[in-house]
Protein backbone atom coordinates (compact mmCIF):
# COMPACT_ATOMS: atom_id res chain seq x y z
CA UNK A 1 0.00 0.00 0.00
CA UNK A 2 1.27 3.51 -0.51
CA UNK A 3 0.17 5.56 2.55
CA UNK A 4 0.68 9.27 3.07
CA UNK A 5 0.53 10.55 6.58
CA UNK A 6 0.85 14.49 6.91
CA UNK A 7 2.26 14.65 10.25
CA UNK A 8 3.32 11.00 11.50
CA UNK A 9 5.73 12.53 14.04
CA UNK A 10 3.72 13.44 16.77
CA UNK A 11 2.48 11.69 20.49
CA UNK A 12 -0.07 10.05 18.82
CA UNK A 13 1.35 9.41 15.21
CA UNK A 14 4.70 8.05 15.89
CA UNK A 15 3.72 5.10 16.77
CA UNK A 16 1.37 4.62 13.51
CA UNK A 17 4.87 5.55 11.66
CA UNK A 18 6.91 3.08 12.98
CA UNK A 19 3.90 0.20 12.66
CA UNK A 20 3.22 0.85 9.47
CA UNK A 21 6.69 0.96 8.44
CA UNK A 22 6.79 -2.20 10.11
CA UNK A 23 4.48 -4.01 8.17
CA UNK A 24 5.72 -3.35 4.84
CA UNK A 25 3.51 0.14 3.95
CA UNK A 26 5.06 2.29 1.57
CA UNK A 27 5.18 4.80 3.88
CA UNK A 28 5.62 8.50 2.81
CA UNK A 29 5.29 11.47 5.68
CA UNK A 30 4.03 14.97 4.96
CA UNK A 31 5.36 17.81 7.52
CA UNK A 32 7.92 20.55 7.99
CA UNK A 33 10.53 18.74 9.18
CA UNK A 34 10.28 20.52 12.48
CA UNK A 35 10.65 17.06 15.32
CA UNK A 36 12.99 15.45 17.58
CA UNK A 37 11.50 11.87 16.75
CA UNK A 38 13.22 9.99 14.68
CA UNK A 39 11.74 8.65 10.80
CA UNK A 40 12.04 4.64 10.51
CA UNK A 41 14.66 3.80 7.91
CA UNK A 42 12.77 3.54 4.81
CA UNK A 43 10.26 5.96 5.17
CA UNK A 44 10.17 8.60 2.38
CA UNK A 45 9.94 12.32 3.92
CA UNK A 46 8.44 15.18 2.24
CA UNK A 47 8.74 18.78 3.45
CA UNK A 48 5.81 21.04 3.01
CA UNK A 49 3.58 22.59 5.51
CA UNK A 50 0.24 21.81 5.05
CA UNK A 51 -1.10 25.31 6.01
CA UNK A 52 0.51 26.43 2.11
CA UNK A 53 -1.49 24.63 -0.48
CA UNK A 54 0.70 25.72 -2.66
CA UNK A 55 3.60 24.04 -1.24
CA UNK A 56 1.77 20.47 -0.87
CA UNK A 57 0.61 20.26 -4.51
CA UNK A 58 4.08 20.87 -5.54
CA UNK A 59 5.72 18.34 -3.74
CA UNK A 60 2.52 16.01 -4.26
CA UNK A 61 2.09 16.47 -8.18
CA UNK A 62 1.33 13.41 -9.84
CA UNK A 63 1.25 11.42 -6.75
CA UNK A 64 -1.81 9.50 -5.85
CA UNK A 65 -2.22 7.32 -2.46
CA UNK A 66 -4.46 4.05 -1.68
CA UNK A 67 -4.95 5.39 2.27
CA UNK A 68 -3.71 9.39 3.47
CA UNK A 69 -4.10 10.03 7.22
CA UNK A 70 -4.32 13.80 8.80
CA UNK A 71 -3.44 13.92 12.20
CA UNK A 72 -2.87 17.53 11.89
CA UNK A 73 -6.23 18.64 10.64
CA UNK A 74 -8.37 21.04 13.92
CA UNK A 75 -10.76 23.33 11.94
CA UNK A 76 -12.64 23.55 9.34
CA UNK A 77 -10.79 25.16 7.25
CA UNK A 78 -8.26 22.65 7.78
CA UNK A 79 -10.94 20.38 6.31
CA UNK A 80 -11.62 22.01 3.65
CA UNK A 81 -8.20 22.55 2.17
CA UNK A 82 -7.86 18.47 2.72
CA UNK A 83 -10.76 17.86 0.42
CA UNK A 84 -9.22 20.41 -1.93
CA UNK A 85 -5.95 18.07 -2.09
CA UNK A 86 -7.02 15.03 -1.55
CA UNK A 87 -10.30 14.61 -3.73
CA UNK A 88 -9.54 12.27 -6.53
CA UNK A 89 -6.08 11.52 -5.36
CA UNK A 90 -6.47 9.22 -2.63
CA UNK A 91 -8.77 5.42 -2.37
CA UNK A 92 -8.93 6.22 1.41
CA UNK A 93 -9.01 9.46 3.66
CA UNK A 94 -8.68 9.22 7.18
CA UNK A 95 -9.39 11.92 9.49
CA UNK A 96 -8.54 12.46 13.37
CA UNK A 97 -10.94 13.60 14.88
CA UNK A 98 -11.33 13.12 18.92
CA UNK A 99 -13.63 11.59 21.73
CA UNK A 100 -14.01 14.64 23.31
CA UNK A 101 -16.19 15.67 20.57
CA UNK A 102 -19.05 12.82 22.28
CA UNK A 103 -21.72 14.57 24.31
CA UNK A 104 -20.41 15.99 27.13
CA UNK A 105 -21.54 14.71 29.45
CA UNK A 106 -22.54 11.63 28.16
CA UNK A 107 -26.17 10.43 28.81
CA UNK A 108 -25.36 6.76 28.76
CA UNK A 109 -21.98 4.48 29.19
CA UNK A 110 -19.92 3.27 27.97
CA UNK A 111 -19.83 5.43 24.62
CA UNK A 112 -20.21 3.96 21.59
CA UNK A 113 -19.76 5.58 18.22
CA UNK A 114 -23.45 6.74 18.04
CA UNK A 115 -23.37 8.45 21.13
CA UNK A 116 -23.82 11.90 19.97
CA UNK A 117 -21.73 14.55 19.08
CA UNK A 118 -22.20 17.91 21.31
CA UNK A 119 -19.88 19.54 22.86
CA UNK A 120 -21.13 22.87 24.26
CA UNK A 121 -17.74 23.58 26.47
CA UNK A 122 -15.06 22.95 24.43
CA UNK A 123 -13.89 24.89 20.99
CA UNK A 124 -11.26 22.37 20.10
CA UNK A 125 -13.80 19.61 20.17
CA UNK A 126 -16.60 21.96 18.34
CA UNK A 127 -14.20 22.38 15.54
CA UNK A 128 -13.48 18.52 15.14
CA UNK A 129 -17.34 17.91 15.19
CA UNK A 130 -17.57 20.99 12.32
CA UNK A 131 -14.90 19.06 10.21
CA UNK A 132 -16.82 15.10 10.42
CA UNK A 133 -19.79 17.13 9.56
CA UNK A 134 -17.67 18.54 6.42
CA UNK A 135 -16.15 15.53 5.66
CA UNK A 136 -18.95 13.05 6.07
CA UNK A 137 -21.11 15.68 3.68
CA UNK A 138 -18.55 15.45 0.70
CA UNK A 139 -19.07 11.33 1.20
CA UNK A 140 -22.35 11.73 0.86
CA UNK A 141 -22.34 14.04 -2.00
CA UNK A 142 -19.12 13.26 -4.11
CA UNK A 143 -18.18 9.76 -2.47
CA UNK A 144 -15.27 11.43 -0.87
CA UNK A 145 -13.48 8.12 0.78
CA UNK A 146 -13.68 9.49 4.05
CA UNK A 147 -12.88 7.42 7.33
CA UNK A 148 -13.30 9.38 10.67
CA UNK A 149 -11.14 8.13 13.89
CA UNK A 150 -11.52 9.39 17.42
CA UNK A 151 -8.28 9.06 19.51
CA UNK A 152 -8.92 9.57 23.52
CA UNK A 153 -6.43 10.35 25.79
CA UNK A 154 -3.34 8.86 23.59
CA UNK A 155 0.22 9.16 25.04
CA UNK A 156 3.78 8.27 24.29
CA UNK A 157 6.52 8.14 26.71
CA UNK A 158 6.82 12.21 26.98
CA UNK A 159 3.92 12.98 27.66
CA UNK A 160 2.55 13.06 30.80
CA UNK A 161 -1.62 13.14 31.62
CA UNK A 162 -1.84 15.93 33.81
CA UNK A 163 -2.12 19.82 33.12
CA UNK A 164 1.46 20.83 35.10
CA UNK A 165 3.63 18.18 33.36
CA UNK A 166 6.87 17.49 34.87
CA UNK A 167 6.03 20.32 37.66
CA UNK A 168 3.63 18.05 39.26
CA UNK A 169 6.27 15.47 39.25
CA UNK A 170 8.80 17.75 40.52
CA UNK A 171 5.97 18.85 43.01
CA UNK A 172 5.35 15.26 44.44
CA UNK A 173 8.84 14.64 44.47
CA UNK A 174 9.40 17.61 47.43
CA UNK A 175 6.40 16.87 49.22
CA UNK A 176 4.02 19.73 47.46
CA UNK A 177 0.82 19.47 46.82
CA UNK A 178 -0.96 18.66 43.88
CA UNK A 179 -4.77 19.05 42.37
CA UNK A 180 -7.09 16.48 41.20
CA UNK A 181 -10.40 17.92 40.06
CA UNK A 182 -13.53 17.39 41.98
CA UNK A 183 -13.43 14.72 44.20
CA UNK A 184 -10.86 12.56 41.90
CA UNK A 185 -13.27 9.92 41.37
CA UNK A 186 -14.23 10.30 37.80
CA UNK A 187 -13.22 7.85 35.27
CA UNK A 188 -10.88 8.01 32.76
CA UNK A 189 -9.42 6.52 29.68
CA UNK A 190 -5.66 7.10 28.99
CA UNK A 191 -4.74 4.76 25.79
CA UNK A 192 -1.21 3.83 25.00
CA UNK A 193 -0.14 4.91 21.38
CA UNK A 194 1.44 1.41 20.27
CA UNK A 195 -1.90 0.47 21.74
CA UNK A 196 -3.40 2.91 19.33
CA UNK A 197 -1.59 2.22 16.20
CA UNK A 198 -2.49 -1.44 15.91
CA UNK A 199 -6.15 -0.07 15.60
CA UNK A 200 -5.13 2.58 13.17
CA UNK A 201 -2.54 1.13 10.96
CA UNK A 202 -5.65 -1.64 10.73
CA UNK A 203 -8.41 0.62 9.67
CA UNK A 204 -5.65 1.53 6.05
CA UNK A 205 -7.01 -0.09 3.24
CA UNK A 206 -10.02 -1.75 4.48
CA UNK A 207 -12.99 -0.55 2.02
CA UNK A 208 -15.67 -1.48 4.93
CA UNK A 209 -13.94 1.68 7.09
CA UNK A 210 -15.32 3.93 4.15
CA UNK A 211 -17.95 6.30 5.47
CA UNK A 212 -17.74 5.07 8.82
CA UNK A 213 -16.21 6.32 12.14
CA UNK A 214 -14.04 4.51 15.15
CA UNK A 215 -13.07 5.76 18.58
CA UNK A 216 -9.83 3.17 19.31
CA UNK A 217 -8.97 3.74 23.05
CA UNK A 218 -7.94 1.48 25.96
CA UNK A 219 -10.28 -0.75 27.78
CA UNK A 220 -8.83 0.36 31.21
CA UNK A 221 -10.42 3.10 33.24
CA UNK A 222 -9.06 4.50 36.24
CA UNK A 223 -10.22 7.63 38.39
CA UNK A 224 -7.77 10.44 38.12
CA UNK A 225 -7.35 9.93 41.89
CA UNK A 226 -5.65 6.57 40.79
CA UNK A 227 -4.04 7.44 37.82
CA UNK A 228 -1.98 10.57 40.02
CA UNK A 229 -1.34 8.12 42.66
CA UNK A 230 0.21 5.37 39.20
CA UNK A 231 2.58 8.55 38.68
CA UNK A 232 3.48 8.82 42.12
CA UNK A 233 4.62 5.21 42.35
CA UNK A 234 6.43 5.66 39.37
CA UNK A 235 7.96 9.10 40.52
CA UNK A 236 8.86 7.02 43.58
CA UNK A 237 6.68 9.47 45.78
CA UNK A 238 3.76 9.79 47.49
CA UNK A 239 1.00 12.27 45.95
CA UNK A 240 -0.37 14.92 48.41
CA UNK A 241 -3.82 15.17 46.79
CA UNK A 242 -5.65 18.39 46.94
CA UNK A 243 -9.54 18.43 45.06
CA UNK A 244 -10.72 21.36 43.98
CA UNK A 245 -13.83 21.83 42.00
CA UNK A 246 -13.56 21.88 37.98
CA UNK A 247 -15.12 25.34 38.26
CA UNK A 248 -12.72 26.97 40.32
CA UNK A 249 -9.55 25.71 38.87
CA UNK A 250 -11.12 26.95 35.07
CA UNK A 251 -11.12 30.39 36.63
CA UNK A 252 -7.30 30.75 37.71
CA UNK A 253 -6.44 28.30 34.38
CA UNK A 254 -9.14 29.10 31.38
CA UNK A 255 -7.05 26.69 29.14
CA UNK A 256 -7.11 23.60 31.27
CA UNK A 257 -10.57 24.85 32.79
CA UNK A 258 -12.00 24.39 29.31
CA UNK A 259 -10.31 20.98 29.07
CA UNK A 260 -11.89 20.23 32.35
CA UNK A 261 -15.36 21.42 31.90
CA UNK A 262 -15.43 19.86 28.30
CA UNK A 263 -14.03 16.37 28.76
CA UNK A 264 -11.87 15.37 31.78
CA UNK A 265 -14.20 16.28 34.55
CA UNK A 266 -17.29 13.61 33.13
CA UNK A 267 -16.60 9.79 33.15
CA UNK A 268 -15.87 8.51 29.46
CA UNK A 269 -15.39 4.86 28.65
CA UNK A 270 -15.41 3.31 26.09
CA UNK A 271 -17.05 0.40 23.92
CA UNK A 272 -14.66 -0.65 21.31
CA UNK A 273 -16.34 -3.46 19.75
CA UNK A 274 -16.63 -1.78 16.29
CA UNK A 275 -13.26 -1.27 15.93
CA UNK A 276 -12.34 -4.88 16.74
CA UNK A 277 -14.88 -5.99 14.27
CA UNK A 278 -12.64 -4.77 11.39
CA UNK A 279 -9.49 -5.43 13.21
CA UNK A 280 -9.75 -8.41 14.79
CA UNK A 281 -5.84 -8.46 16.31
CA UNK A 282 -6.79 -4.49 17.76
CA UNK A 283 -5.79 -5.94 21.70
CA UNK A 284 -4.83 -2.67 24.08
CA UNK A 285 -2.36 -3.87 26.81
CA UNK A 286 -0.03 -2.07 27.80
CA UNK A 287 -1.70 -0.55 31.37
CA UNK A 288 -1.45 2.73 32.63
CA UNK A 289 0.85 1.60 35.25
CA UNK A 290 3.66 0.36 32.19
CA UNK A 291 3.16 3.74 30.72
CA UNK A 292 3.50 5.80 33.89
CA UNK A 293 6.88 3.51 34.29
CA UNK A 294 8.22 4.48 30.57
CA UNK A 295 7.13 8.29 31.18
CA UNK A 296 8.87 8.79 34.27
CA UNK A 297 11.91 6.96 32.91
CA UNK A 298 12.15 9.51 29.86
CA UNK A 299 11.95 12.35 31.89
CA UNK A 300 14.45 10.97 34.75
CA UNK A 301 17.15 10.24 31.42
CA UNK A 302 18.07 13.63 30.75
CA UNK A 303 18.20 16.61 33.23
CA UNK A 304 16.91 19.00 30.36
CA UNK A 305 13.31 17.14 30.25
CA UNK A 306 12.84 18.04 34.36
CA UNK A 307 11.76 21.75 33.89
CA UNK A 308 9.57 22.78 36.38
CA UNK A 309 6.77 25.71 34.97
CA UNK A 310 7.51 29.01 37.88
CA UNK A 311 4.64 30.51 36.35
CA UNK A 312 1.97 27.23 37.30
CA UNK A 313 3.77 26.80 40.72
CA UNK A 314 2.76 30.27 41.62
CA UNK A 315 -0.89 30.28 40.59
CA UNK A 316 -1.42 26.35 41.31
CA UNK A 317 -0.24 27.87 45.44
CA UNK A 318 -2.64 30.75 44.93
CA UNK A 319 -5.63 28.72 44.21
CA UNK A 320 -5.01 26.21 46.46
CA UNK A 321 -4.60 28.43 49.37
CA UNK A 322 -8.01 30.39 48.40
CA UNK A 323 -9.77 27.14 48.40
CA UNK A 324 -8.42 25.92 51.68
CA UNK A 325 -9.40 29.22 53.22
CA UNK A 326 -12.62 29.22 51.97
CA UNK A 327 -13.15 25.19 53.15
CA UNK A 328 -11.40 25.22 55.70
CA UNK A 329 -10.73 21.26 56.84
Amino acid sequence: MKVLFVGGTGVISSASTALAAERGMRLTLLNRGQTSRPVPAGVETLQADIRNSASVEAVLSGRTFDAVVDWVCFTPGHAETDLRLFAGRTGQFVFISSASAYQTPPSHLPVTESTPLVNPVWAYSRNKIACEEIFMKAHRDDRFPVTIVRPSHTYDRTLLPTHGRYTDIDRMRRGKKVVVHGDGSSLWTLTHHADFAVGLVGLLGNPQALGEAFHITSDESLTWNQIVGILGRAAGAEPKITHIPSELIAAYFPDWGDSLLGDKTHSMIFDNSKIRRLVPDFNPSIPFARGAEEILAWYDGDPKRRQSDPDYERTLDRMIAAYEAAFPK
